[in-house]
């Protein structure tokens, strides 16, 4: 242990802190017993461990579990509320004075012991440990002990949090989107005619009048190009846009953020989405969309500090990433599983339509990367020639099936730019095709089943969603279905049911007409995390034709405080709301049919879900997407900080198949941000009743969901090799 740990183990507790103590000793007579007769922290973890064995041994489905001789979601529902306590006290004990690095804090060390902190705090008065953990202890115990306990909300309650959340399809948000939009219109003009901005494309004519300038306007609206050269870069022409709304504080951080040198954009539509004149009915709903324009105090203070999560996305030539894998460069290809592998193109495609304020990418904003300098990302004369050598590595690996074209954003990149990628993918995968009739069955290469396109244009900007470009897609899904391509997705990225707006749901349908399936990637933040907000987007979505795909809880350290939501709301929201959504297994093959008829999605989850009396069609999986491991919600709490901070342990996800590599990985270690303590009283401030998430604090195991089969892979005709290529395996093993 080293000294500075020394050093806090002397600080005196406080008197916040004393009085939690007492509360917690008050309730648990046998926990002082323990703690007052203890002649050092060893022999109170040895009391409490003893106490607590005596009571999990007595059931062998938490037992079995507690030694890791049960696994999966099987196992995971088998325990009891009283259980997760059992199961937290004791890994806590097995884990105690374990240190780690905490990238929360730059690196420093976290020493997680909290039955020491106990009985410091007791013995001494001392530990440093703060209220925010002795809040969570108290409820650890009450939980243990059976005065505290849960109560799962019903369907009624939970559709009644659903109702608290409009959609942008509410005609009274539709008036109030077109007062924002004539205001932004208006106020662009004024700058164009003052020549503050200019533009080649987008100008008036000689003597038009000012209403003649605003029909032209509004033609403009509707061309995306009008949206990206128009787009808000400083934090003064987002308030002015904004009819000067934003209050000093949330002026200050975005002055603070411009001089840090953090990116600024935001198009004219999409900032048409936010509230300036607050109604009534809908206060706080667009709360998870200015949280990703409006940036936090968080943020400005680690923007220089930030440090990559993605382990395999750092490559060396030469060298195989974090899961094992060989790469042709650092950063046109990303790869974690076996069967898929993203492409990132040298095109506009590395740009976004917006700039995400908890973007997983800001690392490489900080670095300089990524930009949204658009002129000078347009593909150079050699990025044809270099797309050809990427594909090869598609075509030349064993058991690549699946390829996700993303950026940045897919459907940033031009028509005719999409269209050669495209027109390429399609080429490589009949090469592969053509190469398989010449291997043995057993020796045949995957070949490709399934293309995505990752975007969040349909949210950012629907404009974009062209005849023009639904017809290059709708022409390439009717080809590459010839060569067995079976699954045409595009994966978006929704986060609020108030950017479902009616050009939304008209890009949504435009691209299903075309034949391709339309998913959804929730980012769980915490203005999203509210009770039953992600319930009522899913409800949304599936009306307009969207399957949800993932909800993923916010990744990243410090510079995401401000949006994380924490893993106990992910596990609590999937067992609490989205279990009204949950598909019967008779079901399932009615939706593993919908990515075939794609052009028919919305009346087919429509019939679905009134035929099987479902609100939604909980067809998503609770994640966190981790560092070298991929998406998983298995975990179990191993420690606490003294700030009351909890340190999971995570798994990966078991219920699919990972690089051979990641056997020998460790476990992978994720300390919260911030205290359940803090997220509670962000949701408080944000106008939630807490008392609501009360069930929050016994939350401290999570399973993976089972994929439900819409996203299973089709089958082969053939056997598949097992062998793989551009994968490291060391000779030994």
């Amino acid at each position: 242990m080293n000294s500075t740990t020394h050093k806090l183990d002397r600080i005196a507790i406080t008197v916040k802190s004393h009085m939690l103590l007492r509360q917690l000793l008050k309730e648990n007579p046998m926990l002082e017993e323990i703690m007052r007769n203890a002649r050092n922290e060893t022999e109170a973890l040895i009391g409490v461990r003893n106490w607590v064995l005596g009571v999990i041994q007595k059931n062998q489905d938490a037992y079995k579990f507690y030694k890791k001789e049960t696994r999966g979601r099987v196992a995971f529902e088998k325990l009891t509320w009283r259980d997760f306590a059992a199961l937290r006290i004791l890994d806590y004990i097995d884990n105690a004075g374990r240190e780690f690095d905490d990238q929360n804090l730059r690196g420093e060390k976290a020493i997680s012991n909290p039955i020491q902190f106990i009985w410091l705090a007791v013995t001494y008065g001392t530990g440093g440990a703060k209220p925010y953990f002795f809040k969570d202890m108290l409820m650890l115990f009450r939980q243990f002990t059976g005065e505290y306990k849960r109560n799962i909300p019903a369907q009624k309650q939970v559709e009644e949090w659903m109702d608290r959340w409009c959609s942008g399809l509410d005609p009274r948000i539709v008036k109030l989107r077109e007062e924002n939009r004539e205001r932004i219109l208006k106020i662009i003009i004024g700058k164009i005619d003052k020549g503050e901005i200019s533009d080649s494309k987008f100008f008036f004519s000689e003597g038009m009048s000012q209403e003649q300038k605003y029909l032209k306007a509004l033609e403009w609206w509707n061309d995306r190009l009008f949206h990206l050269r128009f787009a808000v870069r400083s934090p003064e022409l987002l308030n002015e846009l904004l009819d000067n709304s934003l209050d000093p504080d949330t002026m200050k951080v975005l002055y603070e953020a411009e001089a840090k040198g953090i990116p600024f954009f935001v198009n004219p539509y999409y900032l048409s989405l936010l509230h300036v004149r607050v109604p009534y009915f809908a206060v706080g709903a667009d709360l998870a969309i200015r949280h990703y324009v409006v940036y936090s105090q968080q943020l400005v203070d680690e923007y220089g500090n930030i440090v990559a999560w993605e382990k395999e996305d750092k490559v060396k030539p030469g060298e195989p990433n974090a899961a094992g894998w060989y790469l042709p460069n650092d950063h046109n290809i990303h790869r974690r599983y076996p069967e898929v592998a993203i492409l990132i193109p040298d095109t506009m495609g590395r740009a976004c339509g917006g700039l995400c304020a908890s973007c997983q990418r800001m690392y490489d904003f900080q670095r300089g990367n990524l930009n949204f300098n658009l002129d000078k990302l347009k593909p150079r004369q050699s990025w044809d020639e270099k797309l050809e050598t990427l594909l090869d590595y598609f075509e030349k690996d064993a058991q690549l099936r699946d390829i996700l074209i993303t950026g940045g954003d897919a459907l940033m990149s031009s028509d005719k730019s999409l269209e050669n990628i495209l027109e390429k993918i399609y080429r490589m995968t009949l090469n592969k095709f053509e190469a398989n009739k010449k291997r043995a069955n057993g020796e045949k290469y995957a070949h490709f089943l399934r293309v995505r396109l990752g975007t969040r244009l349909p949210v950012y900007l629907p404009q974009r969603i062209t005849p023009e470009l639904v017809k290059i897609l709708g022409d390439f899904k009717k080809k590459a279905s010839g060569i067995g391509i079976k699954q045409f997705f595009i994966q978006t990225h929704f986060e609020s049911p108030m950017e479902v707006t009616p050009e939304a749901r008209d890009a949504i349908r435009r691209l299903n007409t075309a034949g391709w399936t339309v998913t959804n990637q929730h980012v769980f933040s915490t203005a999203a995390s509210r009770r039953g907000h992600a319930a009522k987007l899913r409800k949304v979505l599936n009306e307009i034709g969207i399957i949800n795909y993932y909800t993923f809880s916010v990744k990243g350290y410090m510079e995401n405080n401000f949006n994380f939501a924490t893993n106990e709301r992910a596990v609590q929201e999937q067992m609490e709301e989205k279990v009204i959504g949950k598909i019967p297994e008779e079901y399932y093959s009615t939706i593993k049919d919908f990515p075939n008829n794609a052009a028919s999605i919305v009346e087919s989850m429509s019939e679905l879900m009134k035929e099987s009396a479902l609100p939604f069609l909980g067809t998503d999986r609770n994640v966190l997407n981790l560092p070298g491991v991929g998406k998983s919600l298995t975990y179990r709490t191993i420690g606490i900080t003294r700030y009351g901070r909890r340190i999971l342990e995570f798994e990966l996800d078991h219920t699919r198949k990972h690089s051979p590599a990641m056997k020998k990985m460790d476990k992978v270690i994720i300390i919260e941000s911030k205290s359940l303590s803090e997220y509670l009283r962000q949701l408080e401030d944000i106008g939630e009743d807490i008392s609501d998430y009360e069930s929050i604090w016994g939350y401290s195991i999570g399973e993976t969901e089972q994929r439900i089969p819409i996203y299973e892979y089709p089958d082969y005709n053939y056997e598949v090799t097992d062998n793989y290529t551009n994968l490291k395996l060391d000779a030994e093993g």
